[in-house]
Formats: C-alpha cells, sequence, structure tokens
C-alpha cells in the first residue's frame, strides 16, 4: 500500500514547525520535551505559527525590505491562511498546515486565533498604550497562547475532569506572566530599535527600581495565580508547564538582582546550566502535586508604580491592566472536558 499523501505532508509539515520552536526558544523547547511525542508535536505546531506571525512584525519582514503597508499586508495574509486551513484542513504553508491540524483536533478556532492576530498588527499600528489597551494586547499576543495550549493539554489522557475556570484562569495568568517578563527584559530594546513603549507612560530614561519592583511584583502574582492550574493536568502537562514556570520564575529572580538601570542596557538570560538544573529538579518531583498549589491565591500586596501620563491617580499598579470579563466573553475561551 502506497504512503496517503496527505499524512506523509502532515508529517512533514510537523516537523518544519519543530524546526521553528528549536530555532527560537531554548526554555519553550526544553519543556515541551517532558510532553509525549503527540503532545509534543502539537504545542509546537502552535508555537511555529505564534513565532512566524510575531517575525512578520518585529523585523524580519522590514529588514527584507517591506514598509509598513506591506508588512500589515503580509500580517492579513497569513491571517486568511490560517482561517482557510481551519476550515479545509490543507495548506501550502507548511507552518500554517501544521499549525491547523493541531487546531482542528484540539477545538481551537477564530475565537483565539482573531484575538491574537489583532495584537500582532497593534505591535504595527501603536507604539504606546494606555492601559486598556495593554491588556487588550497582552490577551491577543499571549495569554490566548496559553489558551490554545490548554486546548491540547485538556484532550491528553490522564487528564483530570472539571476545574474548568481554574484552569483558565492559570493559562492566562501564565502567558501574562511570560509577556510581562519579555516587555521587562526587553525594555530598552523595543524602544530604542523598534520605537515601542509598552507600559503605560513609562520613559525608558527614567526607569527606577520602584518601576521595576512593581513590575516584579504583578509578574509573581501572575506567576502564582497560573500555578493554581497545574494540579488539574495531566501528569506529563504539568511538569512541563511546571518547568516552563520555573524557567520564568528563575528569570524573575534575576531580573531582580540587577539595578533597574542595567536593564534597558541589557538582555538578561537565565544560562544554560542553570536550565538544565531546574529541568532536573522539576523531573525528580515527579508527579507529586503540592496541596498548597491547589489553594486559591490571594493578591499580594501591591507595589505602587509609576504614574501613567495624564493619569489623576498616583497609586496607579501594574495590577490594573487586567482584560474587563466584558471585553473576553467566557463563550470564546470555552474548554471541551
Amino acid at each position: 500500500m502506497g504512503i496517503d499523501p496527505l499524512s506523509h505532508y502532515s508529517e512533514t509539515a510537523a516537523r518544519s514547525a519543530a524546526v521553528v520552536i528549536k530555532s527560537y526558544s531554548t526554555s519553550f523547547g526544553m519543556a515541551c520535551w517532558l510532553l509525549g511525542a503527540k503532545t509534543r508535536r502539537d504545542i509546537g505546531n502552535i508555537y511555529a505559527l505564534v513565532r512566524v506571525a510575531d517575525e512578520v512584525v518585529d523585523g524580519a519582514a522590514a529588514a527584507a525590505g517591506l514598509d509598513t503597508v506591506a508588512v500589515c499586508a503580509q500580517l492579513d495574509a497569513l491571517e486568511r491562511e490560517t482561517e482557510q486551513a481551519l476550515s479545509s484542513g490543507y495548506s501550502t504553508n507548511m507552518v500554517v498546515h501544521a499549525f491547523a491540524g493541531t487546531a482542528r483536533r484540539a477545538g481551537i478556532d477564530a475565537a483565539l486565533t482573531k484575538p491574537f492576530f489583532a495584537s500582532m498588527r497593534t505591535d504595527v499600528s501603536r507604539s504606546t498604550h494606555s492601559p486598556s489597551t495593554l491588556a487588550e494586547y497582552i490577551y491577543g499576543s499571549a495569554e490566548v497562547v496559553g489558551l490554545m495550549c490548554l486546548k491540547v493539554f485538556r484532550a491528553m489522557e490522564g487528564a483530570p475532569a472539571g476545574h474548568e475556570q481554574q484552569l483558565l484562569d492559570s493559562a492566562r495568568s501564565l502567558g501574562a506572566a511570560f509577556q510581562k517578563v519579555n516587555f521587562l527584559r526587553d525594555l530598552g530594546a523595543d524602544s530604542a530599535e523598534l520605537g515601542r513603549l509598552y507600559f503605560p507612560g513609562l520613559d525608558p530614561a527614567a526607569f527606577n527600581d520602584r518601576h521595576k519592583d512593581a513590575l516584579l511584583a504583578e509578574i509573581r502574582h501572575d506567576l502564582a495565580v497560573a500555578r493554581t492550574g497545574m494540579p488539574f493536568l495531566a501528569p506529563p502537562a504539568r511538569r512541563a508547564v511546571h518547568l516552563a514556570h520555573d524557567l520564568f520564575a528563575a528569570l524573575v529572580t534575576k531580573l531582580a538582582r540587577i539595578p533597574a538601570a542595567r536593564l534597558t542596557q541589557q538582555r538578561v538570560r537565565v544560562p544554560g546550566w542553570h536550565k538544565a538544573f531546574i529541568a532536573v529538579r522539576v523531573c525528580l518531583r515527579g508527579h507529586r502535586v503540592l496541596s498548597r498549589e491547589s489553594s486559591p491565591v490571594q493578591p499580594s500586596p501591591q507595589v505602587p508604580a509609576w504614574t501613567p501620563s495624564g493619569s489623576t491617580n498616583p497609586e496607579t499598579t501594574v495590577s490594573e491592566l487586567k482584560v474587563p470579563e466584558t471585553s473576553v466573553p467566557e463563550t470564546s475561551v470555552e474548554v471541551s472536558s
């Protein structure tokens, strides 16, 4: 019997997507290796599309000579191709094809891809943010990616039933924490090279330790909320998410030790040996679930942040940059059991 051409093409597409994750993210790739082969492939397929879209707006297209209008056109074309593949199950773009295969199996649809592409489009059209636009941006660029991964995790063998809202909150909080960490460590480069200021009213030239501490307090809270959903994942997914969480927690610890003035001049990284140590530690935990991780998290005392431009509230904190419940309907991120 001959080889099924669609299966062969899909297998090749998935291998192509794996190249993307290997090239662009050691931390994400390391966490994925704690998953089974099928789930690892599905998560890699999601990441590959996200990475390709991100590169469209983060300089690759511009470096090829495309102006802003052309960059937006490329992003629009990628979104149209993604939506068509979600419907048909096929694309001539192998990364899109791989993503569509995962999405169709896991129940990922335009309710999650639309806000993602909307946030990517924002990177081309907007250079500064208000608290509300930043909240929408973080939801689309990071939280929905967590929700896509959650769709895959919920379909895994051994995934506990129930706990949907806790899992949704956990996935969104982990995505938000990752994005805020990246904003913080890329503060100087985003401003100088891309002309973007994500944090409302914050001048990178005036960035100080008080600003940094306020941001880190918010990130730590997001990471704490993210931990509450981990016990309700299948064991392999629990370990992978725990590793991703701990890798970023280590980055937060390192950011806390570096003076604010230096953060705008360098990009902080966790050394490879430290990542390996964290991975071994997570693996040695095995299937152990700490009871405290399933207890509700109370917001930690907020550290007063800067006053955004035009704000009349001197106690404005990063914690106010949350997506209003009304702007993200629960029906749009429904998780199947």
